[in-house]
C-alpha cells in the first residue's frame, strides 16, 4: 500500500505513479477513518509534502500510530527544492528503509508566485524519470537515501519549521472574493475540514494546514490570503497531466 497526503495534487500525482509501477495501491491518510490493517502488505509507502521544511501535521501523526511492520518500507516527500531533514526526522518516528525527495512545481503562493509553464512542465518530466528510479530500487528492496537536503538544513527543519507551524499556520488571511459562486469545492476538499459554507461563502476555523488546496483549485480563483496572493498565478498538477 501507497499512503499519501497531498493538498494541490503532486503528492497524489506521485503515489499513484508509483504505486501503478509497484502494482499496488494508492491510499489517501486524510480520508482514512482508523489505523490500517498490514497484515497482508507486501510493501508500505508513504508521500506527502514539504511544508517549511517539514512533514506536514497530519503526516506526522499518521506515522506514530502506524503499526510497525517487517516488510519493506520507504517515503518519498515532494517539494519545491530543498527537503532539509524532514526525512532524517520522520524515520525518527517511523523506520523507512529508503527515503526520497522529489522536487515539484511550486504550490506555496504565500511565498512566491507559480513557477512558469516551461518550468511546471520539466520539473514534472524529471519526477517522471525520478519516480522510474526510484520504483527500480523499491522493487528491489534496495536501502537508498537520496534526499535534496539543501544548505542549513538542520536551521531550516528545526528552528524555521517550528516558526512555521507556531506562527505561520492561521486562518485569519483567508477571505473569499466577490468571484464565489458557492460552489463549496473549498469546503469538501479541505483535509483539514477547516472551513465551512455559511451564507454561501467558505469560513475558516483554526485548524489549518497551510496546504493551499482552497487558494490553488479554486475554479473561479475566488480566494486569497491576504494580500500575498493577489498578484499570484495558480496551480494544481491537474492542469498538466491526465494520469
Amino acid at each position: 500500500m501507497i499512503y499519501y497526503f497531498s493538498g494541490t495534487g503532486n503528492s497524489r500525482w506521485a503515489a499513484r505513479q508509483i504505486a501503478a509501477r509497484l502494482h499496488d495501491t494508492a491510499q489517501d491518510i486524510s480520508k482514512l477513518r482508523q489505523l490500517p490493517d498490514l497484515t497482508h502488505e507486501s510493501q508500505i509507502g508513504l508521500v506527502f509534502p514539504i511544508y517549511a521544511w517539514g512533514a506536514p501535521e497530519p503526516v506526522l501523526s499518521f506515522v506514530k500510530k502506524l503499526p510497525k511492520t517487517q516488510v519493506f518500507t520507504f517515503a518519498v516527500c515532494t517539494c519545491g527544492e530543498e527537503a532539509g531533514y524532514a526525512m532524517k526526522k520522520l524515520s525518527d518516528l517511523y523506520p523507512f528503509r529508503s527515503s526520497y525527495s522529489l522536487v515539484m512545481p511550486n504550490n506555496y503562493i504565500i511565498g512566491a508566485d507559480v513557477d512558469d509553464a516551461q518550468t511546471i512542465h520539466k520539473k514534472i518530466q524529471d519526477a517522471r524519470n525520478a519516480i522510474q528510479a526510484l520504483t527500480n530500487e523499491v522493487a528491489q528492496h534496495q536501502t537508498v537515501y537520496r534526499v535534496q537536503e539543501g544548505k542549513h538544513a538542520g536551521l531550516k527543519s528545526g528552528l524555521v519549521n517550528f516558526g512555521f507551524n507556531r506562527f505561520a499556520r492561521g486562518t485569519k488571511a483567508f477571505y473569499a472574493t466577490d468571484r464565489c459562486n458557492s460552489c463549496g469545492l473549498c469546503a469538501q476538499n479541505c483535509p483539514a475540514s477547516t472551513i465551512t459554507m455559511t451564507n454561501g461563502k467558505p469560513v475558516w476555523g483554526k485548524t489549518c494546514y497551510q496546504c493551499l488546496g482552497c487558494i490553488n483549485a479554486c475554479p473561479q480563483r475566488a480566494i486569497e490570503y491576504g494580500k500575498s496572493t493577489q498578484k499570484h498565478g495558480r496551480y494544481t498538477i491537474d492542469a498538466y497531466v491526465n494520469d
